[in-house]
């Protein structure tokens, strides 16, 4: 397949919409769009379905996959501010004090990136590179490696490429086939081996394996982790979309309790 970015764009789009349970076309609308939530063995993974609210926009407009019983809260929360608004400070305190109020809280934040192939190139580090696959992987499932790898689902975990110093791994940049068209980059460098080049240089060739492979790559971060996005610009990745998910007061509790650790 000879990808272009309209088709990336396009093929994120169709798993989003799976995701959500819409139509592709439906991020492209001005107006916004509610939908009922539904599990789909299409969607990603690692998601949760059905949600209780999940809001994705891809810069037009906001499409929300929801629990029906929350559609008036979700429709006046998303046609009362602008499309950027909602998904920031203090806007999003409107939508999390009224699912408070069924025990559910504004859980995961994130923006997504997608290759743009104009900027996409193999870059550069100064240590070996070495392409790895999901039998290399299973003695680096642990805290060194929790970003490019995952242990919860190391089914899922098919292909990554590592930086050796002398035979010592002191990066790595691995993706997990996350669905059947889009596969998802994490990546992570030993702390005194950083500032060299080495994320960027993993990031771009692991994407380039991918795209190789008939894949998707796609990158998630934070928008507070300017570390990443940095690594995400630098690596030939640009913003394609951003979602906010509701999840239970009860999952957001747990999810501190690990961070605490």
């Amino acid at each position: 397949m000879n990808f272009t970015n309209e088709s990336i764009l396009q093929t994120a789009m169709q798993q989003s919409a799976a995701d959500a349970n819409c139509k592709a076309g439906d991020f492209m609308q001005e107006q916004n769009i509610i939908v009922t939530s539904a599990v789909n063995p299409d969607a990603r993974k690692y998601l949760t379905l059905p949600f209780a609210c999940n809001l994705i926009s891809y810069g037009n407009n906001i499409v929300a996959s929801i629990d029906e019983k929350y559609r008036g809260i979700v429709s006046e929360y998303i046609n009362r501010f602008s499309v950027e608004h909602c998904f920031e400070t203090p806007n999003l305190h409107v939508l999390n004090d009224a699912m408070q109020k069924d025990n559910l809280r504004i859980c995961f934040m994130a923006e997504y990136f997608l290759p743009d192939l104009k900027e996409l190139k193999a870059l550069d580090c100064p240590y070996e590179l070495k392409v790895l696959h999901s039998g290399d992987f299973d003695t680096l499932y642990t805290d060194t490696w929790s970003n490019a790898l995952c242990k919860d689902r190391r089914e899922l975990d098919v292909l990554g490429i590592g930086a050796y110093d002398r035979g010592k791994l002191v990066g790595l940049a691995g993706c997990s086939a996350d669905c059947e068209t889009m596969w998802q980059i994490g990546v992570d460098v030993i702390a005194k081996y950083r500032r060299q080049n080495i994320a960027s240089a993993l990031t771009s060739r692991l994407a380039l394996e991918i795209l190789e492979r008939e894949k998707v790559p796609f990158y998630c971060a934070a928008w507070s982790n300017v570390k990443s996005v940095r690594n995400a610009i630098k690596s030939g990745f640009r913003p394609a979309w951003v979602e906010m998910t509701v999840k239970s007061a009860s999952f957001v509790d747990e999810m501190n309790k690990m961070k605490a650790h």
